[in-house]
């Protein structure tokens, strides 16, 4: 997979226009990706398909983020979105991965939709937000409370019960919210499910389904295996960025400026610490997963000292790549603020990213809480 990633680099570099201005992958792209198995890279084994390891899969995200950010995005999504596919029936999981050619699910976040018990399943309702790469999607996964005779059911913990349910695409309508600076072809955008049948064996506990397929890679908690890969993309995007910016300090003299830029002491000084910042988030992120799967894959348990450790890494290193670009957009001059130029989509691709909550600045104060011996919530670890 890591060598298909980087067959396919050129192609997606060479769309990377197009993914901006259309705001989603364009469809021969996603094509491509998606028969190079690309989107399948985390589903199980016994579904025919690579249930890569995390250390590899990280390498594949990284390149495939030094193409497109927003490639790269979109790939990480539907991949780790898919690990469902471990928690579900086989067949019912091949129903909706397999048998369909080209299957992706998009998801969403948050439990805002509502899902009424009825015979043999459900009938759900909702608008729903950031539903990343819905427009090539198959199915669409609305994130529901579950009501039963007008209460709220509950799960043996006390919780409410939520649930994943999976609509074929052409079920729900699509909302064009994606009206956005950064990160424009992911394509995240809103959809509106409306009283939709949905049968039993169409759904998925949200949080608690119990693991049927039992490979080191479904013990990993799926919102750290989402924070590696966003990581990844956001190293991915620095990594190319810094390089793009090499190139221009070789042929740019700044205006009123003696000599080209590379011969600045200051811009000499940025390209070091932004080496340095690449090198210390490159080496973190991937020591730590490293570290992870080795425990993991010995003993097929996740310890909260891993969790906390993984937690902060991706977050850590994600901070990093936001302040290489940062340091890359002052030194470039003007020649970044054209809409047009590598560095300015680069710059807002990575202050999206910095947004999301896998980049929240309080998870240093949780991973903090967590090794001082304080109570965390450990759902966010």
């Amino acid at each position: 997979m890591l060598d298909t990633a980087r067959e396919m680099a050129p192609k997606i570099r060479a769309c990377a226009d197009e993914i901006d201005a259309n705001r989603e992958l364009p469809r021969p792209l996603f094509e491509a990706l998606a028969d190079a198995g690309l989107f399948h890279m985390a589903l199980p084994h016994a579904l025919g398909c690579p249930e890569l390891d995390l250390p590899t899969y990280i390498q594949v995200i990284e390149e495939l983020g030094k193409a497109d950010a927003s490639t790269g995005w979109v790939i990480n999504q539907g991949g780790i979105f898919a690990t469902f596919a471990a928690r579900m029936p086989r067949e019912v999981a091949r129903s909706i991965w397999i048998d369909t050619p080209r299957s992706v699910v998009s998801n969403t976040p948050a439990p805002t939709a509502q899902a009424v018990v009825v015979s043999d399943g459900y009938r759900v309702t909702g608008n729903q937000g950031f539903s990343t790469g819905c427009k090539h999607a198959s199915w669409v996964a609305p994130h529901a409370l579950i009501v039963e005779d007008g209460q709220a059911r509950q799960l043996e913990s006390g919780q409410p019960e939520t649930r994943y349910l999976f609509v074929p695409v052409d079920e729900v309508e699509l909302l064009d919210t994606w009206d956005v600076r950064g990160l424009r072809g992911t394509g995240t955008h809103h959809f509106a499910v409306r009283d939709v049948f949905v049968p039993k064996e169409l759904s998925v506990l949200a949080a608690t389904a119990p693991i049927l397929e039992n490979g080191p890679l479904y013990q990993i908690p799926r919102t750290l295996m989402f924070a590696s890969g966003d990581a990844a993309v956001a190293l991915g995007l620095a990594r190319a960025c810094l390089s793009v910016f090499i190139e221009l300090a070789g042929t740019k003299t700044p205006r009123a400026t003696e000599g080209l830029l590379r011969d600045q002491p200051m811009v000499q000084a940025d390209v070091g610490h932004a080496d340095a910042n690449l090198r210390a988030g490159h080496g973190l992120l991937t020591e730590t997963v490293r570290t992870v799967w080795d425990e993991v894959n010995t003993t097929g348990t996740m310890s909260m000292d891993q969790r906390a450790a993984l937690r902060i890494a991706t977050t850590h290193t994600i901070r990093l790549a936001v302040q290489v670009i940062d340091t890359i957009y002052n030194a470039a001059g003007t020649t970044a603020i054209y809409g047009a130029h590598f560095i300015q989509r680069a710059f807002q691709d990575i202050h999206v990213i910095s947004q999301h909550t896998q980049a929240r600045r309080g998870l240093y104060e949780l991973v903090g809480r967590h090794w001082m011996g304080l109570p965390v919530d450990t759902s966010k670890l």
